[in-house]
């Protein structure tokens, strides 16, 4: 089970590198008036393990922190990553 747990938090830590790049590029993008990373893109990383990198990205680039849906939506995607984390290591102990 320890090679499991080593490819979660790989996938973990890549996720949510990637998942905060993107807020910081959709936000350069916004500024300059170019072609932009769709909301659903943004929430979708969130969802699949970019539940750090999300909420990170939202305040260090101050991007689409008004958009009540990322308000709601990112917070959920949080509480559900915790939750299934900690039933991974239960189950895995």
């Amino acid at each position: 089970m320890g090679f499991l747990i080593n490819v979660l938090v790989v996938y973990y830590l890549l996720i949510n590198a990637a998942t905060f790049t993107a807020y910081g590029v959709d936000k350069h993008k916004a500024i300059k008036n170019q072609w932009r990373i769709p909301e659903a893109t943004l929430i979708g990383m969130a969802f699949l393990g970019g539940f750090i990198g999300a909420p990170l990205g939202m305040l260090a680039f101050h991007h689409k922190t008004r958009k009540l849906k990322f308000r709601i939506l990112i917070p959920v995607a949080v509480i559900l990553h915790i939750i299934l984390i900690i039933f991974i290591i239960v189950t895995v102990h």
